[in-house]
């Protein structure tokens, strides 16, 4: 990441101090390979044959003596772009944690921001503080007294690991009413059709909401019976097929239906819909172990709302006529 730090100045006495100093890293971790953009700004035009760039771990002041921060190696990198001026080339004299950048016309630089573009520079081996001396001369050496000096401070830190874990989740819920996706204020288990006719259709619907983060999604499969008394079962469609009023006819589906009117299309943002069988309007189907719903991707909230029809023909016995339907979703992962 980037390090922007303040600059730091001598006491001593130069023809001017290098202002708006930074340090941009492009990984601070000790020993890694780095590309580091250094930029200063002159005060006023000047005749500059050669900068000098220091590398120091106990001061940016230029009068001190410079100790060399362990592990930092300068000296395989490449001078890649340098703005503000031009012409101006790693030269003989740099170090492992120096360079000195001279142009040999030593051109008149003009006033303003300067910045000098490195890659290939290995960090110190140690995390802490370090310093950057910056001096620019006439010379196209670095010798000689200096015109501007300044200085940067930087870090270099060591990578710290930030970790979580997102369980596998399915959540899923069947009732009468789940009211707002939640399975908590879900109500009703048990669907009374009253008195069967053989001039109308008995209908009745039921919820399903279904969410998961497995990775291929989920499927929600039918398991139960058809309506029975005793010996007695209502047949069910075991093809698609409409509703026929005194037919004997039990089946389901998960869409809105007109004929007869119950049911809803599903809702929610998340991802899925109902299956073959179970997804025209005004057609049903019931066969135990279908599955009637399913989806190939995670999925947020999800609600199905299952129709139910029931007819029969003046033929059906008489009698109490009761099924148990479970719903089994199975997450994908």
């Amino acid at each position: 990441m980037p390090i922007f730090i303040a600059a730091f100045f001598s006491s001593v006495a130069f023809g001017s101090l290098l202002t708006q100093n930074y340090l941009s890293i492009s990984d601070n971790q000790p020993s890694a390979t780095s590309i580091y953009n250094v930029g200063f700004s002159l005060a006023s035009n000047e005749t500059i044959g050669s900068f000098e760039i220091q590398f120091c771990s106990n001061s940016p002041i230029v009068s001190m003596s410079c100790t060399i921060p362990s592990g930092m190696d300068v000296s395989g990198a490449t001078l890649t772009g340098q703005s503000g001026l031009s012409g101006y080339t790693i030269a003989g004299g740099s170090n492992t944690y120096t360079w000195i950048l001279s142009n040999p016309v030593a051109p008149v630089v003009n006033a303003g921001p300067i910045v000098f573009n490195f890659s290939g520079v290995v960090n110190p081996s140690s995390a802490g503080s370090y310093y950057v001396r910056l001096e620019t001369f006439a010379s196209t050496n670095a010798t000689g007294s200096p015109l501007d000096v300044g200085g940067i401070a930087f870090s270099i830190n060591s990578a710290f690991t930030v970790s979580t874990y997102v369980p596998p989740y399915l959540y899923f819920c069947s009732a009468v009413q789940i009211p707002n996706y939640d399975c908590n204020q879900s109500s009703g288990s048990y669907i009374d059709f009253g008195n069967l006719s053989t001039h109308s259709t008995a209908a009745a619907s039921s919820q399903l909401v279904i969410a998961t983060n497995a990775q291929n999604g989920y499927i929600i499969q039918l398991s139960g019976s058809s309506l029975t008394s005793g010996n007695n079962v209502l047949p069910a469609l075991t093809s698609p097929s409409p509703s026929i009023v005194n037919q004997d006819q039990f089946g389901m589906n998960l869409v809105s239906n007109t004929q007869p009117i119950v049911g809803n299309n599903y809702q929610g943002v998340g991802s899925g819909a109902p299956a073959s069988g179970y997804n025209q309007p005004n057609i049903f189907k019931f066969v135990p172990g279908d599955t009637v719903a399913s989806s190939n991707q995670p999925s947020d909230y999800r609600q199905f709302t299952v129709s139910y029809i029931i007819n029969i023909n003046g033929n059906q016995p008489p009698g109490i006529y009761a099924t148990t339907l479970t719903y089994v979703a199975i997450a994908n992962f």
